[in-house]
């Protein structure tokens, strides 16, 4: 989906099929060519997805083969009413360890009561998604900055590294949920590395990068499997398999997916909301931080409305075809786009073919090597990396810096939907922080210019009896006391100058908590003798004035439209006593005061010229 496209949809211009039915919009691009590239990118996925099927069932404490229901059908669904054209969902170790966290403490894993809650769950989440996305809450991945995209994904990138460890090097050691367990487990297992399990692993990796440098045509993903199979067989007949220890996938059950019935009674609701509610949120997530991450790769734009209904209907229809809770597969998706996927059809085609796969194939994943299928994520792991964009990023802001480094870190030592959420919260305090101290900058007329525009340079001398100030930033309830602040220092600086001239062009919008603060403000100097005046405010920020009617009590005859206006009738308004004891003519209009002690008055008229700011 282009971004033209994206936001037409997005500001509601759009024909309503197109929101009932996206996959109208990239429809007519397929082409023969891309045809052929979202076939291979889908049976490269559906291979991955048989084993990595049932050990995500295992994590979640399901029978294996829902991992393999659960990457069929919600993949397609997924795919047709999404927006992303290379995400691919399915089952995750993320959603898989939340799962069986929660449900675990109602029933026991791998139990028909515990497999009926994470269906009834599953389809729970997906009306929450789906609902979000239909009262258009897809704004919220406007708050996932790219920082944060960059740095969940490096993050998750080393987990997947990390977590094929064992299996790259031959090792056996319990499954670690962090990161840092293991790296101690791998740390005190190394000894135990198999030369011959990692001479597979790293036979498949060098194949694999020299079939994509030489043979970028080629399926290199697929290749280098297949290679690594056969390496293995030729490993095993030449030392024998006792010696060589070399461990496969093993043969994975074949059946389709049975028709099943969630639950949805009151008492499973109750249950099982706050679950249901921090699945949502994190499954939404981890699924808008993937297609981000991705769009950013192949410039594409997505619509977070209709992401979260693609995601929300394939949580729907998936639990009565026996799938638990399915969202953005990190591993399938990073797959698929180094798989050369084109279209959604590519995951369309994974989810069909893993059912082909399942019927047929999968007993023949008996050879196919735990090393070869690790080597073959690490390839896509390191292509999840962008050091490109970090460095990018470290030289240009120390605020974004933190806000990746961050994500970074937490990714790695925390839960990921925790990660995500830190990045999220990182990026809106700092912007916040960033909003809320707004530059109150002194102007004053530059003497060089004939038309006195307003400038800032504190060498230049100011009226002694008004201070000009232009605020660059919006005038809301976060702002106000340090814009109060800011004023009243100056204001203590110069204390003579009773009157303020605020220069409005800076000031974006003005909240309740702004427009009182300027009603208290015009008061104040008041009480001093002076007048608050206003100049070159924006029209639309004026509607809180004049729907509360601050305006009246700020006085319409104090705002000003053009700086020539403005400098007219204040100067009329100062006490030319005091004008006639300064020299420095500020402004054009000081020329018809006479200086003190001398003689003749020179009587100038004000020029006419551009006025800027």
């Amino acid at each position: 989906m282009d971004r033209k496209t994206v936001s037409r949809i997005s500001t509601g211009k759009d024909d309503w099929k197109y929101r009932f039915l996206p996959f109208l919009l990239w429809w007519p691009k397929v082409s023969r060519i891309t045809l052929r590239a979202d076939i291979i990118a889908g049976l490269t996925g559906a291979v991955v997805a048989l084993p990595q099927g049932v050990a995500f069932a295992t994590i979640a404490g399901m029978p294996p083969e829902y991992g393999l229901y659960t990457g069929m059908l919600p993949a397609i669904i997924a795919a047709l009413f999404g927006s992303s054209w290379l995400l691919v969902s399915g089952p995750t170790t993320a959603a898989s360890i939340v799962l069986f966290s929660s449900l675990s403490l109602h029933a026991a894993p791998g139990s028909p009561e515990f497999v009926q809650l994470a269906l009834t769950l599953t389809l729970m989440v997906g009306l929450i998604q789906l609902s979000m996305g239909l009262v258009r809450f897809g704004s919220l991945v406007n708050f996932i900055s790219h920082s944060v995209v960059v740095g969940f994904t490096a993050g998750a990138a080393i987990l997947i590294i990390t977590s094929q460890l064992k299996h790259f090097f031959g090792l056996a050691y319990p499954r670690a949920i962090h990161f840092q367990d293991s790296i101690y487990n791998f740390s005190m297992h190394i000894r135990e590395i198999n030369p011959y399990t990692t001479a597979v692993g790293v036979s498949t990796i060098v194949v694999g990068i020299l079939v994509k440098r030489y043979r970028p045509s080629w399926p290199y993903m697929i290749v280098s499997m297949l290679f690594g199979s056969l390496a293995a067989a030729g490993i095993i007949a030449f030392a024998g398999k006792e010696t060589a220890g070399i461990a496969t996938v093993g043969a994975l059950p074949s059946t389709l997916p049975p028709l099943s019935l969630p639950h949805l009674t009151m008492e499973n609701i109750k249950l099982l909301a706050p679950t249901a509610l921090a699945m949502t949120l994190f499954a939404l997530t981890e699924a808008i931080s993937i297609a981000r991450s991705l769009a950013d790769k192949t410039d594409q734009s997505i619509d977070g409305n209709q992401e979260f209904i693609g995601q929300g209907l394939s949580n729907i229809i998936g639990p009565f075809f026996s799938s638990y809770v399915a969202t953005g597969s990190f591993n399938r998706s990073g797959m698929n786009y180094e798989a050369g996927a084109k279209t959604p059809l590519a995951a369309v085609f994974a989810g069909g073919l893993l059912i082909f796969a399942v019927l047929f194939v999968a007993p023949l994943a008996i050879y196919l090597p735990n090393s070869a299928m690790a080597a073959i994520l690490f390839l896509v792991a390191w292509k999840l990396i962008d050091p490109h964009h970090i460095k990018k990023i470290a030289q240009t802001s120390v605020t974004e810096s933190v806000i990746l480094g961050s994500t970074f870190l937490a990714t790695l030592f925390l839960e990921l939907q925790f990660a995500i959420l830190l990045g999220i919260m990182l990026s809106l305090a700092i912007y916040l922080n960033r909003t809320s101290h707004p530059r109150t900058l002194t102007r004053v007329p530059d003497p060089r210019q004939e038309s006195r525009s307003f400038i800032t340079d504190p060498t230049l001398p100011e009226c002694l009896q008004l201070k000009i100030v232009r605020i660059d930033g919006s005038l809301y309830f976060g702002a106000v006391n340090h814009v109060r602040a800011n004023l009243k220092e100056l204001q203590q600086v110069n204390p003579d100058q009773k009157n303020l001239l605020l220069v409005g062009s800076g000031i974006n919008f003005i909240d309740m908590a702004g427009a009182e603060f300027l009603v208290q403000l015009a008061k104040e100097r008041e009480h001093d003798g002076g007048h608050l005046y206003f100049y070159d405010m924006k029209e639309g920020i004026c509607s809180h004035f004049k729907f509360l009617e601050y305006l009246l009590d700020i006085g319409t005859d104090n705002i000003f439209v053009s700086k020539k206006e403005a400098i007219s009738e204040i100067f009329n308004r100062l006490d030319k006593s005091i004008c006639a004891q300064c020299t420095s003519r500020i402004f054009l209009e000081c020329r018809t005061v006479p200086v003190s002690g001398m003689k003749e008055q020179v009587n100038l008229e004000y020029i006419d010229q551009p006025q800027t700011i």
